[in-house]
């Protein structure tokens, strides 16, 4: 073979290399943001059923205005377990009551971050007596 068929060969090589490192980037980068969307919206949707929750009356099973009822009967509403946590294919999720109209939702997701060290993870935080109850911060 001469010169230039071989500096083609290599060249070719080192472009198909540079093609599929790209490829993989790109899809690693995909799965993240497709991750870190799920979570929002389950954060959301948990969040508005905590809402509905929090307004509808004791008499009809829901929270009358509080959220100092039974974390139990606010569980079952939700579909979160006895022990504060769900777990679906985004993630897992745990809920902290930190007074009677403000409940944290915090989720893990089962993609690597921006770091690679650690999940993609979400917290939630409704505040059921605001016009804008719920404020979301994403971590890595």
């Amino acid at each position: 073979m001469g010169t230039q068929q071989i500096l083609l060969i290599v060249l070719s090589v080192i472009i198909v290399g540079i093609a599929v490192a790209v490829g993989i980037t790109m899809f690693n980068t995909q799965a993240q943001n497709a991750n870190r969307q799920a979570l929002v919206a389950d954060a959301n949707n948990f969040a508005s059923q905590m809402i509905a929750y929090y307004k509808t009356p004791t008499s009809h099973g829901g929270g009358g205005r509080t959220f100092e009822a039974s974390m139990d009967t606010m569980n079952v509403w939700i579909g979160f377990k006895g022990d504060d946590t769900y777990t679906n294919d985004n993630g897992t999720y745990s809920l902290v009551r930190t007074s009677a109209s403000v409940i944290t939702i915090t989720g893990t997701g089962t993609e690597p971050g921006n770091s690679s060290a650690t999940n993609t993870k979400i917290t939630a935080t409704i505040t059921a007596t605001s016009t804008d109850p719920v404020a979301m911060v994403i971590d890595n």
